[in-house]
């Protein structure tokens, strides 16, 4: 017996697209930067997005920070548990797996970069990619996927579902952010194209982890069986 325990995470009629997107996504964050490395100031393509958005006044500004604390420590620690909860509760340890997994290794490469590239804002803060967005769109990436696998959607619709969901959140928090002052609009897209590169390829990794587990747990029981 070598089946598995549990849906893909990484559903296999996704696994060629979402890879290409994934490379994509990593060109793109490599690429910001190096263009703003060492940088302490909006480029030209910032300054006119901020100037659009001109801050976050009433009635948006309580939305703002409400969005905001959805990525901090508290609040991001708060969804997680939700939605960890709710892939145990629908029998689904994988997806739980992932939901930890894919999150963390998102904003953890987020802040790795923020280090590597330099890029700051307000004096002295590191911004670049931003770790708020890269948060809110794995979260995202890990539940569309995750309800892709369970419902079975082909390869367009499961596509579309994933990448709406990403572009959606990433979309969303990347206003808060960059309304409330905390990040100039390409950390954002900096954080969105974190999330894209490193959540497909953690989904692959769970999924091939737990087959071998499974594989050597089936293994031990015909041995012992014999």
């Amino acid at each position: 017996m070598t089946g598995r325990s549990a849906p893909a995470v990484s559903p296999p009629s996704l696994r060629a697209r979402l890879g290409l997107i994934a490379v994509l996504a990593a060109l793109v964050v490599v690429a910001l930067g190096i263009l703003y490395a060492d940088d302490s100031g909006p480029g030209i393509v910032d300054a006119r997005i901020q100037t659009a958005l001109d801050g976050a006044g009433q009635p948006w500004r309580p939305i703002a920070l409400a969005t905001d604390f959805s990525g901090e420590p508290v609040g991001a620690v708060m969804l997680i548990a939700a939605v960890v909860t709710g892939c145990l509760l629908l029998r689904h340890p994988r997806a739980a797996v992932l939901v930890v997994a894919g999150t963390g290794l998102s904003v953890g490469t987020a802040t790795l970069l923020k280090s590597l590239v330099g890029r700051t804002i307000h004096g002295g803060n590191l911004s670049y990619p931003s770790g708020h967005t890269a948060f809110a769109t794995a979260l995202a990436l890990v539940t569309a996927l995750v309800a892709t696998g369970r419902l079975h959607l082909g390869r367009t619709a499961g596509t579309s579902l994933v990448l709406t969901a990403a572009l959606v959140a990433g979309a969303v928090m990347g206003w808060a952010q960059v309304s409330l002052g905390a990040h100039y609009p390409t950390d954002v897209l900096g954080g969105w194209c974190t999330a894209l590169a490193v959540v497909p390829a953690t989904a692959l990794l769970v999924d091939r982890t737990a087959d071998r587990l499974v594989a050597r747990t089936a293994e031990t029981v015909r041995e012992e069986c014999s």
